[in-house]
């Protein structure tokens, strides 16, 4: 397939790209950075660098990008400003928001516009959709949570769910990605390590997770699978606490994991971003089972032990 990625250069993306050209697909990367470290890929001459930022004003014929658009038989459209690592300031809320929902109208409404449209557009949410809960359960018939980030959501899938309906539209609500080179997990790795980990918060707070080579994997699926359409939380069977998370982690490494993390701490240097990690959310995914994906890493010792090893 012809795929046309938008905020694939990041940290799923590092994994992403590789997988998808081993696959046999054809790329066009959409990215506002420079196409470093990517020359292995281009070799063979399936991955072509598109250096333009698809949230901005100009226009999208200009870049060229409709005539990659007409030319997709795929989109895939992670883009978004990273939630948790800096203050939600009145700027950073707003970028937050423009690096989303700009995106992904943008590129809507040139699908929309399409001679020959893709067949499938696959795009990024996030399980904060649901809010945050210490005894709640939620799955993909849940209803939205009323906080900042879950009205984000609503809106980023509202702008992805107005795609024509000949094309194919999947919704991905990913959870807390692992891997060790980024995400949460690099965070806390240094940390750790030293033996001064623990956990952050009341440690009860629920981490609703997936391992980055199973989110690769499950992308890889529903751009081939026509099963898949709507909305899917992409997170592993098993959510646990961030005690439990922090005990494994420590194990995993062979390290303590007993010095907590205060929440004031992280409310310093965060702001409302340390709802993110102070409160969470326990969620599974109904469509996940009935669509028959099956995990490399189901459980979070096994993803540990990968990231880790």
């Amino acid at each position: 397939m012809r795929l046309l990625l938008f905020g694939c250069t990041g940290f799923v993306g590092r994994e992403l790209l590789p997988l998808l050209l081993q696959a046999g697909h054809q790329l066009t990367v959409v990215s506002r950075r420079l196409a470093r470290g990517y020359d292995a890929e281009r070799a063979d001459g399936r991955l072509t660098w598109m250096q333009f930022d698809p949230a901005s004003s100009s226009t999208w014929a200009d870049a060229g990008l409709l005539d990659a658009l007409n030319q997709a038989d795929a989109v895939v459209n992670l883009a978004g400003e990273p939630i948790a690592e800096k203050r939600w300031t009145p700027t950073h809320r707003q970028l937050l928001e423009t690096s989303r929902l700009e995106t992904t109208s943008k590129l809507v409404t040139a699908i929309q516009a399409c001679a020959t449209p893709p067949k499938v557009l696959v795009n990024a949410s996030a399980i904060g959709i649901y809010g945050s809960s210490l005894d709640k359960r939620f799955s993909e018939s849940s209803t939205p949570g009323d906080d900042f980030l879950a009205s984000l959501c609503e809106r980023w899938e509202a702008a992805a769910a107005a795609v024509p309906s000949a094309v194919r539209q999947v919704t991905l609500r990913i959870g807390i990605v692992l891997a060790a080179d980024g995400g949460a997990l690099g965070k806390m790795l240094p940390v750790f390590r030293t033996g001064f980990g623990g956990p952050i918060g009341s440690g009860r707070q629920w981490m609703s997770w997936i391992h980055r080579s199973d989110l690769c994997a499950l992308i890889l699926q529903s751009l081939t699978d026509e099963r898949w359409s709507g909305v899917i939380n992409a997170v592993a069977p098993e959510p646990v606490s961030m005690t439990a998370f922090c005990k494994q982690l420590g194990r995993s490494l062979g390290r303590p994991s007993l010095l907590p993390v205060p929440a004031p701490v992280l409310q310093v240097l965060l702001g409302d971003g340390a709802k993110v990690v102070l409160e969470g959310q326990q969620v599974a995914s109904e469509r996940l089972d009935t669509l028959n994906f099956s995990f490399r890493y189901p459980d979070l010792a096994s993803a540990l032990a990968a990231a880790t090893s």
